[in-house]
């Protein structure tokens, strides 16, 4: 299927590993072209040449999402780049466990500043462009510890509910102006974060057999699902692509579920 996305100009946030990684990789493939976003030059440089290699079309913007000037220098980059961002994947995004015996209030609004706030930083520089063209895509990355919150996950949790609920709202803020906004919502998706998880809970519980097995287990006793595995990253990437297409044009305003059936929900 020809996604018609050569000539468009995709941003990724947070895409020099994981999800991120193969969502640009993959807009790349369908001959987009892509804005590579981190933190560090060496990481969105080393994708950016492998892009290029490739015959594509990539350039890297470098900006901390979790502060105003960070963010400036970021959209700043990625508008230069190639022009008007047409496709906006905000998928950066800081996790990590928590205690809610240790908890207080600035730890909340510190995690909450850095996956929310910082959507709502990118989407102020590059919304207005999108308007005056009168077409784009906002594609926003949640998590299943949105709706299935996990006791060491309440934080991480509460800042990707508050991204279903803001994509859902901005969905109606843009009514009319040719730009729809949805979310992904994965469960456990396999990058290097999740591996080391993995390995670390096989090790603690010494679980028996290797990698295939260990999968497993997670999937089945830890975080269960009825397809007994984790998702890849391409998985994610294949959809996003598909989201970010004009033949995605009257999906508007959606949670999209990507999580092997975790959720039982109708």
């Amino acid at each position: 299927m020809d996604l018609e996305l050569e000539g468009k100009v995709a941003l990724v946030t947070g895409s020099t590993s994981g999800i991120g990684e193969a969502a640009v990789r993959r807009l790349a493939r369908e001959g987009a072209a892509v804005v590579v976003h981190g933190r560090r030059a060496a990481e969105a440089d080393r994708i950016v040449a492998d892009i290029t290699g490739a015959g594509g079309k990539a350039k890297a913007a470098l900006g901390d999402l979790s502060n105003d000037a960070g963010a400036e220098q970021a959209a700043s980059a990625a508008l230069a780049a190639f022009g008007p961002v047409d496709i906006l994947v905000n998928n950066a995004a800081v996790f990590r466990t928590d205690n809610w015996k240790n908890l207080d209030a600035a730890d909340w609004i510190d995690q909450y500043d850095k996956n929310v706030g910082s959507i709502v930083r990118i989407v102020k520089h590059i919304l207005p462009p999108m308007r005056t063209r009168g077409w784009g895509r906002i594609i926003q990355m949640s998590s299943v510890g949105a709706m299935m919150p996990s006791d060491m996950t309440l934080n991480y949790g509460g800042t990707k509910a508050a991204v279903a609920v803001f994509s859902t709202g901005l969905a109606k803020v843009l009514a009319g102006t040719g730009i729809t906004v949805n979310t992904i919502t994965p469960g456990p998706v396999l990058t290097p974060m999740l591996e080391s998880w993995i390995r670390d809970i096989a090790k603690a519980r010494t679980w028996n057999g290797d990698w295939p097995e260990w999968e497993r287990q997670f999937a089945t006793d830890v975080r269960p699902n009825p397809l007994g595995r984790v998702g890849r990253v391409e998985e994610l990437a294949d959809l996003i692509a598909f989201l970010a297409s004009p033949r995605a044009g009257f999906i508007n305003g959606a949670n999209i579920r990507v999580d092997g059936g975790a959720m039982p929900t109708v």
